[in-house]
């Protein structure tokens, strides 16, 4: 089967990012917002974060104006009635996932693979409210979509081989480097990074150290371009609260429990960039 039109279910950061490599990559993308508002948000997204790439000389505005052209906006889900593949990035909840996945399947062709970008929610469960959880897999992107070159692949037990290769030459296709990981909580990256974050807030509630010592501290110490409480800001601090409760209710691994710092800022409204403050402040 060939991937000749894409759809992506939400337009928030993750979904305007995955919207924009596709369209950028040549796929005519169709990408679905709960109202127009949400919507015309997550499309001026992607039209400044392809001006910027025309800016820095990443991309030509002839490839701008292409790339926006295969794009559209709906409020229908009803619009990915032809789609090859459709991929979902709504929030981390893992019963709308599976509304979300028992419509697609009535929506799309038979012919269709169901993807999710789960960072760490179960893929069988959402695979298991369709009639075809051969075609359902993982397809994790990692924030900033057009930038980060990761994409990780997560099969269930029910996933073909045959999906599994669409899969791959798909991402291929959007110049990302593929690593595949089974279907258990947090996958590769994020099994091994939030308790990383997590262990990062607790220095902080604990007065072990300052947020700037911490982040200095493993940006020099380990290399990494940025320390993790700067990363926890990058990522959302809500995010991260969602991920590490799931992770942690289905493997009740202590390593999973969120501080109680973070849950407060989490009920504070200190999400991060997104809302101008977490453990840093943004203009």
């Amino acid at each position: 089967m060939e991937i000749k039109k894409v759809g992506v279910v939400g337009c928030g950061i993750m979904g305007s990012g995955i919207t924009e490599v596709c369209a950028r990559a040549g796929y005519q993308v169709v990408v679905r917002e709960v109202n127009d508002e949400l919507l015309k948000k997550g499309l001026d997204r992607i039209k400044e974060s392809m001006s910027k790439a025309v800016s820095r000389g990443k991309l030509t505005q002839a490839e701008m104006d292409a790339a926006w052209a295969r794009i559209k906006g709906t409020t229908s889900m009803e619009d990915f009635a032809d789609c090859d593949l459709v991929i979902e990035a709504v929030v981390e909840n893992l019963e709308l996932k599976k509304q979300v996945f028992s419509e697609l399947d009535r929506i799309t062709p038979p012919h269709a693979i169901l993807a999710s970008n789960t960072s760490s929610l179960c893929i069988t469960a959402m695979a298991a409210v369709t009639k075809r959880p051969d075609k359902v897999l993982g397809l994790h992107f990692f924030n900033p979509v057009p930038i980060m070159p990761l994409l990780e692949m997560v099969t269930t037990i029910l996933t073909s081989e045959e999906t599994v290769e669409i899969a791959r030459k798909f991402g291929e296709s959007l110049g990302k480097t593929i690593v595949v990981a089974k279907d258990s909580p947090g996958f590769i990256v994020n099994a091994l990074l939030i308790p990383f974050l997590l262990d990062a807030v607790r220095m902080v509630e604990s007065g072990y150290a300052t947020k700037e010592d911490i982040d200095t501290a493993i940006k020099l110490g380990l290399n990494h371009p940025m320390g993790p409480l700067t990363l926890l800001d990058l990522v959302g601090l809500d995010t991260t609260l969602y991920i590490a409760d799931a992770m942690y209710e289905e493997l009740k691994d202590p390593r999973y429990v969120a501080p109680p710092l973070l849950r407060r800022m989490v009920l504070a409204g200190k999400l991060g960039r997104k809302s101008g403050e977490g453990f840093y402040k943004y203009s």
